[in-house]
């Protein structure tokens, strides 16, 4: 079966952004050792979910700017949006899920390939979260704390427990933490 993996930017203090989905906190001159580390992760990945709000953004950046290091991987893989707004894909390799998040990822997760890969913004990566659709955290903590914004633990309604599998500090300054969810 296919693993479902999440990779998301946060403040030392849990935040992916700030209140108004504020940005400008991430460190974007990654270092040599942290880029080779997102290629290792996503090279094994032939499926991109993404929530509604970030596609809106996401999909239409990478488009307009090919010749930007990973934009390969993000224009020519198969991505799905989970919607409940929009009708019909305005993307070039680009479905919409509009039914059952659990149903339509585990559907994913079903189907012959290669990994799958969550980006989004703090609801849909909550609800991907709450409802134990993870199979690995990939979180790139920033050296910044900034008091307040978008969590993505905070709708749990159960405890759970995560294996680190490794930390890694990188030298501009975001320190990776790869986790696994324990399994019963």
């Amino acid at each position: 079966m296919r693993k479902l993996k999440l990779q998301v930017q946060m403040s030392v203090d849990g935040y992916i952004a700030g209140p108004n989905g504020e940005m400008d906190w991430m460190v974007w001159n990654w270092d040599d050792a942290l880029k080779q580390y997102v290629g290792e992760i996503t090279a094994p990945v032939d499926c991109i979910v993404l929530g509604r709000k970030l596609a809106q953004g996401f999909i239409p950046h990478w488009a307009a700017h090919p010749e930007q290091e990973g934009a390969d991987k993000f224009n020519n893989t198969h991505k799905v949006v989970f919607t409940k707004t929009l009708d019909k894909s305005e993307w070039d390799n680009t479905e919409l899920a509009r039914g059952d998040l659990a149903e339509e990822i585990n559907n994913l997760k079903k189907q012959e390939g290669k990994d799958i890969i969550a980006y989004g913004g703090a609801n849909f990566v909550s609800a991907l979260i709450k409802q134990g659709l993870i199979d690995e955290y990939h979180l790139l903590i920033n050296p910044t704390a900034i008091g307040n914004g978008l969590p993505i633990f905070k709708d749990l309604d159960t405890k759970q427990q995560l294996t680190l599998v490794k930390a890694i500090p990188f030298d501009c300054g975001i320190t990776l933490l790869h986790y696994q969810p324990k399994r019963s």
